[in-house]
Order: structure tokens, then C-alpha cells, then sequence
């Protein structure tokens, strides 16, 4: 009847409007957040020009040129004033972002912190270091918004635990770099603030999620910056810009508070843990950076923080360790330079006297699927999809989020046809088959099934008496897209998650062009679409940075960063 159709065709106009007002609404929150953005580096930027006017005989180069440990000594010996370090970082920074777009924001507390550490009694051991933090640890009157237009209404309002430990041992924090939409990706990209590109090769990403650190740092706007890492969110980064990254044992560092509404993958409780850790352009920054924070303060600030300080006997031994090794782990072949890497690194280690051991990481292909995947998405993805309620999903991350969105029946279909087949790509059959856990029970039981691989990782470990591990990492750094096409090429830090080992990234060539040509034969493993997903990603790479990662077991930070120096410090002698 004509009335009726005359409502459904009101109630049609009615949904369409309602959900153009809802876009127009969100397009103005992110304007809103962009234009905030923007005139505090207008601000910053107008700071640095009159403190440039003032004192205009600053050797800038000479400053950003400075290792993290000379610069420390410069400024606790009075040579360099906190002010000047200040103002040459931010007008590098200032740089750096105009070209790569690292920064969500710049804190302009930070003037008044340096106001503060020239009254305390006793200086710190990062006294004087400008130092940046990744956006979703809490800064107080910041918003951490993690790439959401969700968290960008209420400020944080007091300082992360990991904050305030950074500013009471001396430090300037001066900036809030880009992330991913929801943290859940090795890209940099948000709707809100856009892509961050690497500052060594626009075309190519810094990596994720702590990808604007690693573009800033890399770029020299900073010497020293804070990241947080649930699969390889500091190694990838770290590992795309040539920086020197460490994930800790999860609860060896706190945070604090992050996005307020508690959406972001680090901020839900479960059995893969974020960790927070530093970032930097070498292993010995890492180490200060370790030292400082594991102090009395964070262990007052923080009870549930063993209170260990950092062992400085282990870090600076030279006793002969005994190394595992493996360049691939038999689930996602990498690309030749990044298992060449590997190699070469051994062989420079054996040749300095330490002992090599040949290891092989047990049941990748089981812990990707059933227990890393299975952890994000133990209900199917509906959780993270509730992230992007009233938002616009980044086109970066629309194949996982098209993939949550299947069905139920849908996924049950597709897994029962393709468990089965022996030649399926891994990749396909792990997004394919992902179980939900459809009871408490269920869940107790996958929590249990992690504890047991820690168990029986630990016992290889233990069978070849090992004190560390050499391996490979995922890179070089990708084309600005291909990550969220890729998630599942992450196992090779993914795994050290899932076991909650401490584990850092240590760059140790170049790709050169006789890699390039290798990467013109290589067929992964099975020349499938995701074989040559990778080949595209990673192509056109010569003169970018190649990484290895190195492991220890829990709470063993020191011997991993350890391990790291040995192999930085035979790479640059080579």
C-alpha cells in the first residue's frame, strides 16, 4: 500500500541521514585533533625560533651527533645545559615530523620539566635527555588516543607510573609519536593523524605500532624514546628503521594508564602481555635507559614490579656464552638478507670465541594459530570490532577487519574445508581455522596450553644449555600498505611474546644488490600469494637497514642486552 511504502521509504532516508550526521560528526572530531596538533607545532616551532635568536652559537650537529652516554656525561658535568639539548632535539624533531609525520603531538610541559630537574638535589641518570613517548602512555592533560576518535574527548589525568620514574631520574619527555588505529598492526597509519613514512625511504613504513618512535628516532629528532610491544611492536620498528629496540619481560616495566576506555590491544588483560620498552640508535642507550627505570621509584610507584635492579656485572661480562641459532623458523620464510644477517652474525660471534648451537623453535605453525591468534581473537574479533564502533577503520587494517566480520557459519565452513589440505599455505589456514573459545572453560584451558609451551620451550632451552638465543627478525622494512596484508608474517616476534621472553633488535647491515637479485628467486613457502605479497613488500629496499633479534629467558634483560652488544660491536668492526 502506498502508506507503507511511503514509511519504509522515510525509515530508509531516515537511517542514511542519521549515519551522513554520524560521519560529519566524526570528520569534525578528527579535524578538531589535527588542528590541535597543528598549532601546538606552530607553537613549538615559534619556542624554538626565539631560543635560536637568544642563542644563536649552538652547534646543532655536534649535539645530535652525541651517543646517549656522552651526551648524559656532557650534561651531568655541566658542559651542556638541559635548555640547549632541549631546544636542538625539538628543532630536529620539528624536521623530522614535516617530513615523515612521527608526531601526534608535542608536550609543552616540557619547558616547565626543565624548569624542575635544575631544582632537584641530586641530578638522575637521564638528566637532561629529551626523551619521546609513544601515544598511548599516559602523560598527564594528554589525550592517549591510540588512532581512535573514541579516546580523543578526556585527557589523561596524571602521569603513567613509567612517566613519572622518567622525569624523577632527570628526563625531558618532549613528544607523543603516531601509532597504528588501535595499536593492532606493524604500519603507522590512523584516520585521525595519517601515515607515518621512514624517514630513510618515503615510499617504505617505519613499521608498528611504535612506528612513529622508530621514524623520529631514526630521523634524529630523538635520542631516546619509549615503546610498548605485544608482537613485535618495538623489534619491527626498530627493525624497518635501523634502531637498537628491547621488549622486556612483560611485568619487568609498568606503564601505567593508556587509552581511557581501555580499547587498545595493550590494555586488555590476557596471557600474551604487552611490555613497554626503550628505543634507540645503540645498545648502551638501551642499557642507561633500563638502569634508570628499574629503580626504587618504579618499585614504589609500582608493587606489583619485582623490585630487581638492573645487573650491571651481566650486561658488562665477557665471559664466552653459549648461543642458539636459527635464520628461519619453518612457518614464514623471510626475505635472503634477513636470514644472511643471521648468519653472518654467528659467524662473527663464533669467530670472537662465544659457542654456537644450532636451535629449533618447536611448533610455530601450532603457536601462531592456536595460541598467539587465538589469544586476539578468543571471540571471534567482535571485541576489536567494537573498537571502530562510531569511527572509520584505517584502509590498512580493513583485511583483518573484513575477516572478524565473516560469520561465524562462515569461518566454521571455510575451516572445515581447508583444515584438512596438506598444501594450504600456512597463512590462509591460520586465518582460516582460528577457533573461538566458546566457554570459560575453554578459555581456562587455552591459558593453561600456553603455560605448557613455555614449559616445554623452556626445557629445549634448558636440554642444549643455552644462556641465549640468535634469530632471525621480520623486515626489511615494508612498502607503506603491505603490513595489514601480512599479519601472520609476524611469527618470528610473536613467538617471544607468547613465551614472555625478554628479546631486542640489533641492526647489522645494509640490504645490498646482490640481496635484491636473491629476492628475485625467492619462492617462501609454497610461491603462493602470500610468497609474493612478502616479495613485493620488501622490494626495492637496497641501502635499508637488516636486523637480527636476540633472546634470553625471563627477567635475563641484561644477558639479551648483552648478547645485543656482542653483535653490534662485531657488525661495526666488520
Amino acid at each position: 500500500p502506498p502508506a507503507a511504502l511511503a514509511l519504509l521509504c522515510s525509515s530508509v532516508a531516515a537511517v542514511v541521514v542519521w549515519k551522513w550526521l554520524g560521519k560529519k560528526q566524526i570528520q569534525k572530531k578528527m579535524e578538531e585533533a589535527r588542528r590541535t596538533r597543528d598549532e601546538g607545532v606552530k607553537k613549538m616551532a615559534k619556542a624554538v625560533q626565539q631560543f635560536r635568536e637568544q642563542v644563536p652559537s649552538v652547534q646543532r650537529d655536534a649535539i645530535l651527533s652525541l651517543p646517549l652516554l656522552e651526551l648524559t656525561g656532557r650534561l651531568r658535568e655541566g658542559s651542556l645545559s638541559p635548555k640547549t639539548v632541549l631546544y636542538t632535539y625539538l628543532e630536529k624533531a620539528l624536521e623530522v615530523t614535516q617530513q615523515t609525520n612521527c608526531l601526534r603531538h608535542f608536550i609543552p610541559e616540557c619547558e616547565e620539566q626543565l624548569q624542575e630537574i635544575q631544582q632537584q638535589r641530586e641530578k638522575g641518570l637521564l638528566y637532561g635527555i629529551p626523551v619521546s613517548i609513544k601515544d598511548h602512555i599516559g602523560h598527564k592533560g594528554h589525550l592517549s588516543t591510540c588512532g581512535l576518535v573514541q579516546c580523543l574527548g578526556t585527557p589523561v589525568q596524571e602521569d603513567s607510573v613509567l612517566v613519572k620514574v622518567l622525569k624523577r631520574q632527570g628526563a625531558i619527555p618532549f613528544a607523543m609519536t603516531n601509532v597504528p588505529q588501535s595499536l593492532f598492526n606493524y604500519d603507522c597509519s590512523n584516520p585521525i593523524f595519517g601515515q607515518t613514512l621512514n624517514p630513510f625511504n618515503h615510499q617504505k613504513s617505519p613499521g608498528g605500532s611504535s612506528g612513529g618512535e622508530g621514524a623520529l628516532i631514526a630521523g634524529g629528532g630523538s635520542i631516546l624514546g619509549i615503546g610498548s610491544d605485544i608482537g613485535g611492536s618495538i623489534r619491527l620498528p626498530s627493525s624497518f628503521c635501523g634502531l637498537c629496540g628491547l621488549k622486556p619481560t612483560a611485568e619487568r616495566l609498568r606503564g601505567g594508564p593508556v587509552c581511557l576506555l581501555n580499547m587498545d590491544v595493550c590494555s586488555r588483560p590476557t596471557p600474551v602481555p604487552c611490555a613497554l620498552g626503550p628505543m634507540a640508535r645503540d645498545v648502551d642507550s638501551l642499557a642507561l635507559c633500563m638502569k634508570a627505570l628499574l629503580c626504587q621509584e618504579m618499585f614504589q610507584l609500582d608493587p606489583t614490579v619485582p623490585p630487581i635492579p638492573f645487573d650491571e656485572e651481566v650486561y658488562s661480562s665477557s665471559a664466552p656464552l653459549r648461543v642458539g641459532y636459527y635464520d628461519t623458523d619453518g612457518y614464514f620464510p623471510l626475505p635472503p638478507c634477513m636470514r644472511r644477517a643471521v648468519r653472518e652474525a654467528g659467524g662473527a660471534l663464533q669467530a670472537a670465541g662465544h659457542q654456537l648451537v644450532p636451535f629449533s623453535p618447536p611448533r610455530i605453525p601450532y603457536v601462531m594459530t592456536e595460541l598467539f591468534l587465538k589469544t586476539f581473537f578468543a571471540d571471534g574479533g567482535r571485541a576489536w570490532l567494537d573498537v571502530f564502533t562510531g569511527d572509520i577503520v584505517d584502509p590498512s587494517l580493513k583485511p583483518q577487519v573484513n575477516c572478524c566480520k565473516i560469520p561465524r557459519l562462515g569461518k566454521k565452513l571455510l575451516a572445515l574445508i581447508l583444515k584438512p589440505l596438506v598444501t594450504i599455505p600456512p597463512p590462509l589456514k591460520a586465518l582460516a581455522t582460528i577457533s573461538t573459545c566458546r566457554s570459560v572453560k575453554e578459555m581456562w584451558n587455552h591459558h593453561h596450553q600456553i603455560q605448557v609451551y613455555r614449559i616445554e620451550f623452556i626445557a629445549r632451552w634448558r636440554e642444549l644449555q643455552l644462556d641465549v638465543v640468535l634469530c632471525p627478525v621480520l623486515g626489511p622494512a615494508f612498502t607503506t600498505g603491505y603490513p595489514g596484508k601480512l599479519l601472520t608474517a609476524i611469527s618470528s616476534t610473536m613467538l617471544y611474546n607468547v613465551l614472555n621472553f625478554p628479546a631486542g633488535v640489533v641492526p647489522v647491515s645494509t640490504v645490498t644488490e646482490a640481496d635484491e637479485e636473491e629476492l628475485k628467486l625467492y619462492h617462501g613457502c609454497c610461491d603462493d600469494p602470500w610468497d609474493r605479497t612478502l616479495k613485493e613488500a620488501v622490494a626495492g629496499a637496497v641501502g635499508l637497514p637488516v636486523a637480527v633479534q636476540c633472546v634470553a629467558l625471563p627477567w635475563r634483560e641484561e644477558l639479551c642486552l648483552r648478547l645485543m652488544k656482542e653483535v653490534e660491536t662485531l657488525s661495526r668492526e666488520k
